[in-house]
């Protein structure tokens, strides 16, 4: 989990990398601690297995660490600084700290990428409502769907996230978006899970098929076009169309294959 560039050594901070929808986008990794550790373990992650399938929060990296090396960086043109990173970043029990301290030395705006399974905790909500842009994701609308593609841990059911997510958009002040994964498990249930994306309202649907190496082959673009059919009245981007921009990285060419990057 280090990434060097001269001589300077960088553990938590991965980018810039290209993202579709966040420009060029600094990445910062929470939980970075050499292994994935998440809520899920999705069929399509490009990062591999689970190692840690967990939903307990504790302090993965200290905030004084990823104040350091951010400062230590030179100068960048970024859009977004960025939560993400090997597993869920909202596992990480001090993420509102860190969002703040980000804020204290750094003007761009704040994302934080999550896999929804932990928004309807009161703690993960006011967290989360400190960054600028969030993206939640939602693959189904079925707990057996669920289940197949995401393979949550047990404990962790389908209508208690959709339930939060709409909470979430409810409260939240900055922008909102729903980020959702088709593939041929879930496909035949686009026009349900748009459903869902409606009663949500969220600001912007991002629709996703797996194009990085994942073991899930993705959609044709003519499959994903027929989805996003049913997603019209909202404010909706498919990977196939969007603009990607280019970016160049910071993080060595390992460490950018092991996150399907390149």
């Amino acid at each position: 989990m280090v990434r060097c560039m001269g001589k300077k050594t960088y553990r938590y901070i991965y980018g810039p990398v290209p993202s579709w929808r966040l420009g060029s986008s600094l990445g910062i990794d929470p939980i970075s601690r050499g292994e994935k550790v998440c809520t899920f373990d999705c069929t399509y992650c490009q990062i591999g297995k689970t190692i840690c399938l967990t939903d307990e929060r504790k302090i993965f990296v200290p905030s004084k660490g990823i104040i350091e090396e951010l400062n230590s960086l030179p100068p960048l043109n970024i859009d977004y600084i960025t939560f993400s990173g090997t597993g869920e970043p909202t596992l990480a029990e001090n993420l509102g700290e860190m969002i703040k301290a980000v804020k204290q030395i750094r003007l761009e705006k704040v994302a934080v990428l999550t896999n929804s399974s932990l928004v309807h905790r009161e703690d993960v909500m006011k967290d989360l409502f400190l960054a600028d842009f969030v993206v939640c994701k939602l693959d189904a609308s079925s707990q057996d769907v669920f289940e197949r593609i995401n393979r949550p841990i047990r404990n962790i059911k389908i209508g208690i996230v959709i339930r939060a997510i709409k909470d979430f958009k409810k409260y939240y002040k900055g922008k909102m978006a729903l980020q959702i994964m088709f593939m041929e498990e879930n496909k035949i249930y686009a026009k349900e899970i748009a459903r869902i994306a409606k009663e949500i309202n969220p600001d912007e649907v991002q629709l996703n098929t797996p194009l990085r190496p994942c073991g899930i082959k993705p959609l044709t673009k003519g499959e994903m076009a027929e989805i996003e059919e049913y997603f019209c009245s909202l404010n909706t981007v498919s990977v196939y169309r969007a603009e990607k921009k280019r970016v160049k990285p910071i993080s060595s060419e390992d460490t950018l294959k092991r996150r399907g990057k390149i």
